[in-house]
This record gives C-alpha cells, sequence and structure tokens, in this order.
C-alpha cells in the first residue's frame, strides 16, 4: 500500500494531518481484535448519535449510509440500547484519556486506525480497549445470555468500544 495523507479541518480540530501506513480495516496489532468496524458501530447507533457529524469528509462516505446522526444534540434514544452511556468530553479530559492528535477521544482513534494510521498512542488506547473485558465478565456473571434488557447502559458502553455486546 502506498502511504496517503489525511487532512483533517472540522470543529475540533484544524490543520492537522496524518499518514496512512496500513490498508482499511487490516494488519491490526494482535492484541486488539475488535468486533465491530466504525461502520457497524455507527449504524448500530452510538454516542447519542452527536459523535460524527461534522467529520465526515476525513473518513469513507459509505460508513454514514446508514449511520444514526444527529446534528443538533447527543440523543439517547438513537443509541442501540436507547441509554445514555457516555460521560461528556470534560471528563474524559480531566482524566487524561484524550491524546492531542485525537480530542474526540478513543472512537476517533478507532477510527483512524481502522482507517490505517499508526501513532504513538495505539499501545495505550489498545491496553484501554482491552480493560472494558471487566465490563463483559460482569454482563456475564450478572445477566442470563442475550438478555438485551439486562444491564443496557453498561451493554452500551461495552458497544462504544467496538465489542458486540449484543451477543453477550
Amino acid at each position: 500500500m502506498k502511504p496517503k495523507w489525511v487532512e483533517v479541518s472540522d470543529k475540533m480540530q484544524a490543520n492537522y494531518a496524518y499518514l496512512l501506513t496500513e490498508p482499511a480495516g487490516r494488519n491490526f496489532h494482535a492484541d486488539f481484535k475488535p468486533a465491530l468496524t466504525p461502520k457497524k458501530m455507527l449504524e448500530l447507533g452510538v454516542f447519542g448519535g452527536k459523535y460524527m457529524t461534522d467529520c465526515r469528509d476525513e473518513f469513507p462516505a459509505h460508513w454514514f449510509e446508514k449511520a444514526k446522526l444527529c446534528p443538533e444534540r447527543h440523543d439517547p434514544k438513537l443509541n442501540c440500547f436507547q441509554v445514555n452511556a457516555s460521560q461528556p468530553l470534560t471528563v474524559w479530559r480531566k482524566k487524561g484519556w484524550i491524546y492531542h492528535e485525537d480530542p474526540r477521544g478513543w472512537f476517533q482513534w478507532y477510527c483512524r486506525y481502522y482507517s490505517g494510521r499508526r501513532c504513538p498512542d495505539d499501545e495505550r488506547q489498545i491496553r484501554r480497549w482491552r480493560a472494558i473485558r471487566r465490563h463483559i465478565s460482569q454482563l456475564k456473571n450478572n445477566c442470563p445470555p442475550k438478555a438485551l434488557d439486562c444491564r443496557p447502559r453498561q451493554r452500551q458502553a461495552i458497544l462504544h468500544w467496538g465489542y458486540d455486546s449484543r451477543k453477550i
């Protein structure tokens, strides 16, 4: 694959560019195996539909064909489990979870990683992704298999991290 530059200019980031060095959806770190692609996550309903409304130009148009989005506000009814499972970005910033190149957080990192960008923050983000397994264990220990009405907020949060919580 020939490396390709992506230039970013949206409400949260301007004059930023990154290099795609891997084919989209391939050559992931051995410890990183998300069950859902960014496209599928957007179709299922994540982050109240607000997350990706001003940065469509950065990603493939087909990601947004069936995406559940709401440019005006965060709407939990658009989430797969129709509950709010998000903390405000201010909380993420206070906890130091935001990498300066990805001001929207983990999902922005994942969309860029999936697209083929590799960066110094990859290992940290993959560790954070792996840490969500504790929530999967809680679902398995406290809910019958595939009981989608059991712990919907936790299921939605797990979905935000690329795990398919509908199958747990």
